[in-house]
């Protein structure tokens, strides 16, 4: 039997492949061709369409990197073809790269409509379904040469591919094919047949009767097949096999929702002027497929690529609108970008909500309920909370089941977050978001699904993606043969929602799982592209000053709010946090563009900044100091201004000491440098505590050795730690201005550093500049310490999560690097430490025992820099600046304090002598505000967002600082939910932990 099984197999693969596909398109004849190529960047469709071409033959080379090329192609449909079906199959070259990994383009008509894209996997063209025969047939074809970069034997080898100054100019792709041909229907039906019950018969086990029913079926299927003549048998062929075909599924059968999908990342392997294409083709194609196929689904997230295709296509976007409106091409994700969830901070991960679902809102009229993130490498604790305050009731993603160490223990389950909000959550046992409805995937998805016996249905994103190309029509055939089969789960194209409305319903007890969602994978996307990541935290930081101080100044003195301004320069930034920009897993043309785009918004931002200070400050000589950070700093109350004090107590000393090195002293406390540079001493004089461990050295550079098995940007592997170079030799150590400078040489790179004790502030103040020549390097700063602590609190969006600093499980060993936002803390009772940034995100925690049992030392170390070589070769190449600070004696609301503080420094301007009044004042320094802006609807109503910071209960009253006529609670979007407690003189707030708060507030007038 076992022969005979896979005698049939191995024929029905070769019958398929020599005989079957090949006569799906049995008669052909050649298009002329003609072909412009375009210099420089891409052209406008109508400059490409006029201009002039000249003739091309198949087999000719086209395409340096990056280039775009118009061709034409022309003919007429032979008269003897009538009554047949016609398509003009068109392949640019593709190689064996995935669709949009590689060539692609766009086909229009004559008029410059769109028809659909061209790819690997899609390279027809419908001529007629029912020709008449001498039909002239005339189409263009936007062809855009992406070299493939992610590829072939060696995929991470370092390309200069990856910008176009590097690239070179050698075509990479020569015209394979240009027909057209018949389409002979009954020989395709037959290939889809054959595949269907191929893949299934092969997923069955040996010993299962339907198994055996489908091989004599195939047996009888081929013997019926002359393979000499395929199109005048196939249908004797697919009789044999209706049996089979029509036996329907148990009843029992696992449900599979499949929803037409194509993931586009909004840049990666290509750059963003490219995506905008790679929307237009998908769309297009798309479109085009529901108008086909009354049963299709398709679904699409990211606000942004709905927003190119309107600005960019406008003739591809209202084939999008008209099928939204028939609720067909279904918006999902409630969100600008599918965005990286780790580093974000708070303001910006709510706003890629509230500018995703308002576009949504404003352009279909659409509440979108689904937050779709199945590529984003880990999901930040603060989602479920931001997820429901949203509108939205349900989450998706994929990526969980690329983690290496530990098999997440669900698919459906409802995800608690920081705050204690739930939401209903699935990851789809199919573990792609490309599937293909393969019976290989669809017998994973079944065997895989952790839920058996409690639930029955899961979801499989649909269709070719990443660099785009979505769903076929060979997908389309697998789904309808699947629909109700036998030995297969049953198979139906359905919106999201369906799925998700009925998965809850079916589920009510679903697990619940609480905290973040970690990725054991892609640690080194924490720290790669360090320009990128400062960027972002700059302007996020320089976003919250400009409304803060913009509506401040138009509340205060009638000042003009720059609403369309803060508009455009929010959606940049969001768009700048894509999961594989600010994650730096991109090529080098992106970072370069995110590095310019971040230093043209950080310009325009101070620009708003000032503007609105001077507004402020009035007429006059006086310096006023602006605090933007959420607490009182130096008798500056948050979000005001008042006239400059120097800062009281002791200046800093900084004295030689004994065996070399200084000691630094400001009365608060007392910091020893030694002859090499590090930091050996912090002493607390308060506590009478000394913060470091016995013997041990801070602010200690250390470098290791850093090639990652594979994906090279994205992940830092454990075995990285096996090798350490310690960086002590120092140049120069010397007294600087207050500070202590040190000076280290390593490979071809330089370290400088200032080490400071401000004046009457008990924090050590580090400032390092590096120039970074190395290669596949990773740099850190570590920080060991005399504390025993089992855990850490590391900051994130809205609060902090806790995570272990021990290994007792293979989950918290998993947790070798992670992410942290402007903090770590750790603390025993009564005491505490904190390390605060002004730019980085990856950390690690270690604990060793010290000799003879004496205690344990906690070492953190903050990740400075890498050296991958794929897809960036030269990443981070060049100078860098990095802020951080050491806080002893801090309990977890210091560390919020210092962390608002190291990221919103003061602001002087002259001006008049009277102070600023804020806008808000609370009463709790465990409520953190976070916003403070005009209403987005031009009401000219105050919005306030905040948060409690500490993990625990707060009350507070937030006093208004201008008459409001009115208070309402409201979600993200600043819709009212209902009335705030309190009045003019304060509203009276209640938080739970980590509960966030938006108020809206107009003014009496």
């Amino acid at each position: 039997m076992h022969d005979n099984r896979s005698t049939t197999e191995a024929r029905l693969r070769r019958v398929l492949e020599e005989r079957i596909r090949p006569a799906v398109h049995p008669l052909s004849v050649p298009l002329d061709v003609t072909v412009w190529d375009a210099p420089g960047e891409p052209v406008t469709v109508a400059e490409g369409l006029a201009a002039e071409r000249s003739p091309v033959e198949v087999g000719a080379a086209w395409g340096p990197p990056w280039g775009t090329s118009w061709f034409t192609v022309s003919g007429q449909v032979p008269q003897e073809w009538a009554g047949r079906t016609v398509e003009a199959l068109l392949d640019l070259g593709f190689n064996d790269a995935s669709p949009g990994f590689q060539c692609e383009g766009l086909v229009y008509r004559p008029d410059g409509s769109p028809v659909k894209g061209l790819n690997p996997r899609n390279q027809w063209v419908r001529i007629a379904a029912r020709a008449e025969g001498g039909e002239e047939v005339l189409l263009h074809i936007e062809a855009s040469a992406n070299p493939v970069i992610l590829g072939g034997g060696r995929p991470f080898r370092p390309t200069g591919m990856g910008e176009r100054g590097t690239a070179g100019s050698e075509p990479q792709y020569r015209l394979a094919r240009m027909d057209l041909a018949v389409l002979d229907t009954t020989v395709w039906e037959l290939l889809q047949d054959l595949e269907v019950l191929g893949q299934l018969m092969a997923e069955l086990p040996l010993e299962a009767p339907r198994r055996w029913e489908i091989l004599r079926a195939v047996e009888r299927s081929l013997d019926a097949l002359d393979l000499s003549d395929i199109g005048g048998t196939a249908d004797r062929a697919r009789g044999e096999l209706r049996t089979v075909l029509t036996a329907p599924a148990d009843a029992s059968a696992h449900r599979i929702s499949a929803v037409g999908h194509a993931h586009i990342d909004s840049a990666w392997l290509w750059p963003l002027r490219e995506t905008v294409r790679k929307v237009a083709r998908t769309t297009a194609s798309m479109t085009a497929l529901l108008e086909d196929d009354p049963d299709f689904v398709y679904a699409m997230s990211q606000a942004q690529q709905y927003a190119w295709i309107k600005e960019h296509r406008p003739e591809v976007y209202a084939r999008v609108k008209k099928a939204v409106a028939e609720g067909r091409f279904v918006p999902v994700g409630s969100m600008w970008v599918e965005s990286d969830t780790n580093m974000p901070g708070s303001e910006a991960l709510a706003r890629q909500f509230v500018h995703g679902k308002r576009f949504f809102l404003d352009e279909f009229g659409i509440e979108t309920e689904e937050v779709w993130l199945p590529d984003t490498f880990g999901y930040s604790a603060a989602l479920p909370q931001l997820v429901r305050q949203a509108g939205a009731r349900w989450f998706l993603t994929q990526k969980i089941s690329w983690s290496r160490t530990n098999a997440f223990p669900h698919h459906t389950f409802r995800w608690e977050g920081l705050d204690g909000t739930r939401v209903f959550t699935h990851f789809p046992p199919i573990d792609t978001y490309n599937a293909e409805l393969s019976g290989r995937e669809l017998a994973h998805a079944v065997r895989n699904f952790r839920e058996k016996g409690a639930a029955t249905r899961s979801l499989a994103p649909t269709g070719w993606g990443d660099g785009g190309g979505g769903t076929t029509r060979e997908m389309l055939a697998r789904a309808r043969r699947l629909a109700d089969l036998e030995g297969s789960p049953r198979v139906v194209f359905e919106k999201p929602s369906a799925f998700f409305a009925k998965a809850e319903a079916e589920y009510p007890q679903a697990p619940v799982w609480v905290g973040e969602l970690y990725l054991e994978l892609h640690r080194g996307t924490l720290t790669s592209q360090a320009r990128t990541k400062q960027g972002n935290r700059r302007n996020e930081h320089l976003l919250r000053e400009a409304e803060l101080w913009s509506a401040t100044a138009a509340v205060r003195s009638g000042h003009p709010y720059p609403y369309e301004e803060l508009d455009r320069i929010w959606k940049a930034v969001l768009l700048l946090q894509f999961h594989d920009i600010l994650p730096g897993s991109s090529i080098a043309w992106v970072h370069r563009e995110a590095e310019e785009r971040h230093a043209a918004l950080t310009v325009e931002l101070a620009g708003l900044i000032d503007r609105a200070q001077q507004a402020l400050a009035g007429e006059g000589t006086t310096e006023l100091v602006f605090n933007a950070a959420p607490h009182t700093r130096g008798g500056v109350p948050a979000g005001g201004a008042a006239p400059a004090i120097e800062p009281g107590g002791p200046a800093t000393s900084v004295r030689p000491r004994d065996g070399g090195g200084f000691t630094l002293d400001n009365g608060l406390l007392r910091v020893a440098v030694d002859g090499r540079g590090l930091v050996v001493s912090v002493h607390d004089p308060a506590a009478d505590r000394e913060t470091l461990a016995p013997g041990a050295a801070a602010n200690l550079l250390q470098l290791h050795q850093d090639l990652p098995a594979m994906w090279d940007a994205w992940d830092v592997d454990h075995y990285y730690r096996n090798t350490v170079t310690d960086l002590t030799d120092a140049v120069l150590v010397e007294p600087a201005d207050g500070a202590v400078r040190v000076v280290r040489e390593f490979g071809a790179s330089r370290v400088e550093q200032w080490i400071a004790l401000p004046v009457g502030e008990r924090r050590v103040e580090f400032t390092t500049e590096v120039d970074w020549h190395e290669t596949e390097k990773f740099l850190k700063a570590a920080f060991p310490l005399d504390l025993h602590t089992d855990r850490i609190a590391a900051e994130t969006q809205f609060g902090h999560l806790h995570r272990p600093t021990h290994t007792n499980t293979s989950w918290d060993a998993a947790k070798f690097e992670a992410c942290a936002h402007r903090f770590v803390h750790l603390e025993e009772p009564g005491w505490g430490v904190a390390l605060v940034n002004d730019s980085t995100y990856g950390y690690d925690v270690t604990r060793t025992v010290r000799p003879a049992d004496t205690g344990t030392t906690t070492t953190v170390r903050l990740s400075l820099l890498r050296a991958p070589r794929f897809p960036d070769p030269h990443t981070d190449q060049g100078r860098h600046l990095f802020r951080h600070a050491l806080i002893p004696g801090a309990a977890v609301e210091d560390a919020v304090r210092e962390g608002y503080r190291l990221n919103l420094p003061e602001r002087r301007c002259a001006g008049g002598d009277a102070p600023v009044v804020p806008l808000v004042a609370v009463d709790d320094d465990a409520v953190v505000v976070t916003a403070v802006k005009l209403a987005d609807d031009g009401s000219g109503d105050v919005v306030v967002r905040l948060y409690e910071s500490r993990g625990g209960r707060a009350r507070t009253l937030l006093r208004p600082g201008f008459p409001i006529a009115a208070a309402h609670h409201c979600d993200l979007l600043e819709r009212p939910t209902g009335p705030a407690v309190g009045g003019q003189d304060g509203i009276v707030l209640t938080l739970r932990p980590f509960e966030i708060v938006t108020l809206r507030l107009p003014r009496a007038h």
